[in-house]
């Protein structure tokens, strides 16, 4: 992970020690993917965002997290009947990091 941090995946997640070792590896994955959805959703890179405000948003590490917990409470594979739509919260917290244009 690039920008998000285990602790603060368990911190979202409210888990304890012992259970957060235990899924580390599906944490892990999460937050990967997690941070690949934040960045594709900006249109821009780690890199670009880091030069431009010199880290990372809290913004943009919030929608992560935000990511990361609709992932590990909604395992399931989706079907008509058990979509779930990422909170609009989101949007607004990634919106205003946004490049519409190439």
């Amino acid at each position: 992970m690039k920008f998000l941090t285990f602790d603060q995946i368990k911190a979202q997640l409210r888990l304890d020690d012992q259970q957060a070792l235990d899924e580390k590896y599906l944490l892990d994955l999460y937050g990967d993917a997690a941070e690949e959805m934040v960045l594709n959703a900006c249109n821009r890179t780690m890199e670009d965002i880091v030069e431009q405000y010199g880290n990372v948003p809290k913004a943009l590490v919030q929608a992560g997290l935000m990511l990361v917990a609709q992932s590990y409470q909604h395992r399931e594979p989706a079907s008509p009947q058990n979509l779930y739509t990422v909170p609009y919260a989101f949007d607004l917290l990634v919106k205003p990091y946004m490049i519409l244009t190439n």
